[in-house]
């Protein structure tokens, strides 16, 4: 008999789907094949196997999670990010096993010890904290009427109970924390509760630049609209800003939309409609050298958003310059009568909530904000911070970002950060006059402001606004607050969902 472990590959997915089905048998359901190809593409080292006589006989499956962003208190679509697995982070601090499971005939061969070695062998390898797994107690239901979880696991432990889950994670010595409630949807053998089990990984040093509590600093730039001679004063004015926010020791410096428009000026004897695409042609350097800050000044960099010509079509696009080089985007999708009008700009059509080193984070420009639907979505896929830089030219307008604003951060349970343009831009066309107050609003209830907002800059004045948000405090409003409004939704009667899925 030819018994080895090694990394799982997408050729063994037809023997992993024999595997799943005998191994759950009653449960139902297997990985779909786009599942175990993006863990083979994020984390490859983390999707194991073991392969008796040329198949798979066993499988464990694992990503890496900056832990404290989550805590003890979650359930298992939270840590996996709705089965997205958009919550793994390379930079995390610890191994978090999603799935493990033995072929029934193989089971008499230890299969799984051998699996979970190498998980520790892995966790050591990668200088993680430990390794955490949320444990299914699938014998419960045979005891819950006479037995409470936290009796049911003494009895485990004291081997006068035998479940085929827990007895064998604590034989690999692998500790309980506490009873997790509600953690798998449908587990009815272990009534929807798991272990949260950890084994401690005695080599960990502390690794340097990896967030160590649940506060994220953020940094907004309230900007004042100037002429600048020349591309290099307007670079000095971005670097003067992004230094200030870093030396706060900031996870995030944003800026405001179209933040950029002082460079229009040279273009003033065109038309609007040219003018923001000879604009355009700049935006890949700006963004270009705002990544270089990015990670020169350690920091998360919002560029506001910049004209881009893709295709002949002109987009309005917001790039995550993260720190680490990494570079995501968001391109805005409702484009208001006036942007249509004089500059012939095209909507995005994606809504994507991005991971970075801080968590999950959203960005809406402008517009995009008083549409409820989009920062639901973002929700749902985990979003905890949603950044909204705008461009408004008057106080009522300004008025309906700020309101919508507020009413994204309650009724999806999260952070919403404004941060626009201030001052006056002659010369320049349509861009002469700018109204803006950059903010941080919370949700409403015992734990935030009373009046939700957290923090607030001087109107029409340049400053910056350096805030502290506690994810911690997200997570007991989503368990424990007044009202719950993203558990307490009636997905039977109304649903929101995507019509097209992002790429």
């Amino acid at each position: 008999m030819d018994v080895q472990v090694r990394q799982l590959k997408i050729d063994d997915y037809e023997d992993l789907c024999s595997a799943m089905i005998e191994a759950y048998d009653g449960m139902g359901g297997v990985w779909r094949k786009a599942n175990i190809q993006k863990l083979l593409c994020i984390f490859p080292e983390g999707q194991l196997c073991v392969e008796v006589d040329g198949k798979v006989a066993a499988c464990a499956l694992s990503i890496i999670v900056q832990y404290k962003l989550f805590g003890d208190e979650h359930t298992y679509a939270e840590i996996t990010g709705n089965y997205t697995f958009d919550t793994h982070f390379d930079d995390g601090d610890v191994l978090y096993g999603i799935e493990v499971f033995v072929h029934p005939e193989y089971r008499t061969l230890r299969l799984g010890r051998r699996l979970y070695d190498a998980r520790k062998e892995l966790c050591e390898l990668k200088n993680l904290k430990e390794i955490k797994v949320g444990g299914r107690i699938p014998n419960y239901h045979k005891y819950s009427a006479a037995l409470t979880p936290k009796q049911y696991i003494d009895r485990v432990k004291a081997k006068e109970i035998f479940d085929p889950v827990l007895s064998f994670q604590l034989a690999n010595d692998f500790h309980v924390i506490k009873v997790l409630t509600n953690y798998l949807q449908g587990d009815v053998e272990s009534e929807e509760y798991a272990v949260l089990l950890e084994w401690n990984n005695i080599y960990y040093s502390r690794k340097k630049n990896t967030m160590n509590d649940s506060v994220i600093r953020l940094g907004l730039v309230q900007w004042q609209m100037r002429p600048f001679a020349n591309m290099e004063k307007f670079f000095e004015q971005v670097e003067f800003f992004v230094d200030v926010v870093s030396a706060y020791n900031a996870d995030f410096a944003v800026f405001p939309e179209f933040f950029n428009s002082p460079l229009l000026a040279e273009f003033n004897h065109m038309s609007e409609y040219e003018a923001m695409r000879e604009l355009a042609k700049k935006s890949e350097i700006i963004q270009g050298k705002i990544s270089e800050y990015a990670i020169a000044y350690n920091v998360n960099i919002i560029a506001g958003s910049m004209p881009v010509v893709e295709e002949g079509k002109l987009y309005n696009i917001s790039y995550l310059c993260h720190r680490d080089g990494k570079l995501s985007e968001y391109r805005k999708i409702h484009i208001t009568p006036n942007e249509t009008k004089y500059y012939g700009i095209t909507g995005g059509d994606e809504i994507v909530a991005i991971n970075t080193d801080c968590g999950k984070i959203g960005i809406l420009i402008c517009y995009d904000v008083e549409f409820p639907e989009l920062s639901r979505l973002m929700a749902l896929d985990g979003m905890k911070i949603l950044f909204v830089p705008y461009l408004t030219d008057t106080q009522n307008a300004y008025t309906r970002v700020r309101n919508c604003a507020m009413s994204r951060a309650i009724e999806n349970e999260c952070y919403v950060a404004i941060a626009g343009c201030v001052g006056n831009l002659p010369g320049v066309s349509n861009m002469d006059i700018q109204f803006g107050q950059a903010a941080v609003f919370t949700p409403s209830d015992f734990a935030f402001p009373t009046n939700a907002v957290k923090a607030e800059a001087t109107p029409n004045t340049e400053m910056t606004l350096i805030v502290d948000v506690d994810l911690k405090l997200l997570k007991e409003l989503h368990h424990y607050g007044s009202v719950k409004t993203i558990s307490d939704r009636r997905t039977d009667l109304y649903e929101v969902s995507r019509v097209k899925r992002s790429k």
